[in-house]
């Protein structure tokens, strides 16, 4: 059964349609990576699902409800989703921790003290223990991202978003982070994934889908779209990032 379903799916700024009739379903434990050429839709397609955008048309479903009706309860919908970025959007007059329990303290009136033992947990859990109490500036860009992963995490979301998470990275800290995503695969959080990063399309998604103009033109397994395209949108895109179309 699917934990995100998504049908129909439309968003539009003015004439420029983002998403035309999107469709995709993703099942509790699995990891979706999406690829495509920027302007496709990624970024939209993770802001809709997390109600950053409101859909023109379409349905969204959540463990089995309906979040683009508009009665839905907004903030109880994203409270069970985790959204990283590829900007870590952490407060630099913060400390980590307080970057970490800001949210849960002030969104989601959760006591100090419980959202504090959460946070250090977290931490602890993304090799950030020993940062607790230092601020962003004294991090590495690896360790700042893996710290907006913790905060994404600290509320036991049941979908990870993650949008070109290690784009704004040095190359030698990319793998720090994908390894953590690998983690947390492997410990069964639902992921959706947009990256340029094939090898780990490759190695951890069960499904991979490539947008084109707002639709999902191929989708399957990753030996089926990053080694083996059908399409030829899909040949060119996989030819220009990596030299090769897997065939």
């Amino acid at each position: 059964m699917s934990l995100l379903t998504m049908r129909g799916v439309r968003k539009a700024y003015g004439d420029n349609v983002v998403l035309d009739g999107f469709d995709l379903d993703v099942a509790a434990g699995e990891c979706v990576v999406l690829i495509g050429a920027s302007g496709s839709g990624k970024s939209t397609l993770l802001r809709c699902v997390n109600l950053l955008e409101t859909v023109d048309d379409g349905v969204i479903e959540l463990a089995g409800e309906d979040i683009t009706d508009p009665r839905v309860d907004a903030d109880k919908v994203r409270s069970g989703i985790g959204i990283v970025f590829q900007s870590y959007n952490l407060f630099p007059h913060l400390s980590v921790l307080d970057n970490i329990t800001l949210a849960p303290i002030r969104v989601h009136r959760m006591p100090r003290d419980t959202a504090r033992a959460r946070a250090l947990r977290m931490l602890d859990r993304v090799g950030l223990a020993d940062k607790a109490s230092a601020k962003p500036d004294e991090l590495s860009g690896g360790q700042q991202q893996r710290a907006a992963i913790a905060r994404a995490m600290v509320n036991s979301p049941q979908l990870m978003l993650l949008d070109e998470v290690t784009s704004a990275l040095d190359p030698e800290l990319v793998g720090e982070v994908l390894d953590l995503l690998r983690e947390l695969k492997s410990e069964g959080m639902t992921m959706v994934v947009s990256t340029h990063e094939m090898a780990f399309a490759r190695d951890v998604a069960d499904q991979v889908c490539f947008l084109h103009q707002g639709r999902p033109l191929e989708v399957g397994p990753p030996r089926q779209v990053i080694d083996s395209p059908q399409q030829t949108r899909t040949q060119e895109f996989l030819s220009r990032i990596s030299g090769t179309t897997g065939r």
